[in-house]
């Protein structure tokens, strides 16, 4: 007697899910970086990011949640304040911290 509860083997076709395959490489390699803080008396209001884009704290942190932003997390303060921080590599020269500022 067969065991009826066996499925059988099903051959997908290689390309299944190819498309989101290469819009997941693709999107990984789209994330820009911050490459300079805007600072207004002292506190970071905004990013600089690698294609030119100059964006405020807040859309920093919404596009960082998204993982539109590479070599950043996001934080919450004691206040409650959600901000970016670098992500921990070793490398000092490419934390946020050593980044330059454009003053406002």
């Amino acid at each position: 007697m067969q065991n009826e509860s066996i499925i059988p083997s099903t051959v997908l076709p290689f390309n299944l899910n190819s498309e989101d395959l290469v819009s997941k490489s693709q999107s990984d390699t789209d994330k820009n970086s911050i490459t300079a803080i805007m600072k207004h008396s002292g506190e970071i209001t905004g990013y600089e990011l690698s294609n030119g884009e100059q964006i405020t704290k807040e859309r920093g942190v919404e596009l960082a949640k998204a993982g539109s932003i590479s070599g950043v997390s996001v934080a919450t303060s004691r206040k409650g304040e959600e901000y970016l921080r670098s992500l921990r590599d070793d490398d000092e020269s490419n934390n946020l911290s050593s980044l330059p500022i454009i003053k406002e």
